[in-house]
This record gives C-alpha cells, structure tokens and sequence, in this order.
C-alpha cells in the first residue's frame, strides 16, 4: 500500500466527515503484531483486522479536539478477507480505514442500535472514495 495512497484516502475520509483538521496516526501490523495490541489493550486472543484507538475519550479527550487518534490495519488479515470476499486488497484496506476512523469518531458497531447508522455511514464514504 503506498504511503501517499493511504494519507489520500485518510485525508478525503476526514473531508467527507466534515473534520478537515483532524489528525490521527495508521499503524500497519501483521497478524502477529495485532493479536498482541488486541490482547493487551482489549482482552481479547487473536488477530483482527481493525483497532482504533480514540484519544477524543477519557478524562484529557478535551485538550486536544482535532487529534482523533491511532488505528491499527492488519494487512494480513486484510489481504485474507479481501480474497475471501472476492475484492481488491486496496478496496478492503479502504473499507478498513473507514471502519476505524468511524469508530474514533465514536461510531460503535457493537451498539445494536448504532450498528445500521455505522454500516450506512460507511457505505457513504465509500461510495466517496
């Protein structure tokens, strides 16, 4: 994936979102590295394919409104899914990038209720892109 790709997609993501200062770091691990970021931060055994970190939450979430905070790509897992769902490494990392910048803008897909409104948001961005 090229650098200047991904800050591309990223910047018209943050565009689309109406927040064209924000600012937020991409990590791409592999497997490996994200079973160990998705045990210790979150608990939880194995790889997936997204985590994002919101800095806009907790006690100092205030003093700095327009750093958004880190999501983490596994392109491992990336590249897994997008053979399995038939589509473009380039297109699932895109699908990916939005999920985890949704979710630091406080989008939870594991909220029944906001589970359609985060789907339907990212279908519009990536109609977008």
């Amino acid at each position: 994936m090229a650098h200047k790709k991904i800050q591309r997609t990223a910047k018209a993501i943050l565009n689309a979102l109406e927040c064209p200062e924000g600012e937020l770091s991409i990590l791409i691990v592999d497997d490996a590295q994200i079973a160990r970021i998705n045990k210790t931060y979150l608990g939880r055994s194995g790889p997936t394919n997204v985590i994002a970190f919101p800095m806009t939450e907790g006690q100092f979430g205030d003093i700095n409104p327009n750093l958004l905070g880190d999501v983490v790509i596994s392109l491992d897992t990336a590249a897994r899914e997008a053979r399995d769902d038939c589509v473009s490494l380039e297109s699932r990392f895109d699908q990916l990038l939005i999920h985890g910048i949704l979710h630091l803008f406080g989008f939870d897909h594991e909220q029944t209720a906001e589970d359609s409104e985060m789907t339907v948001k990212e279908e519009q961005l990536l109609e977008l892109l």
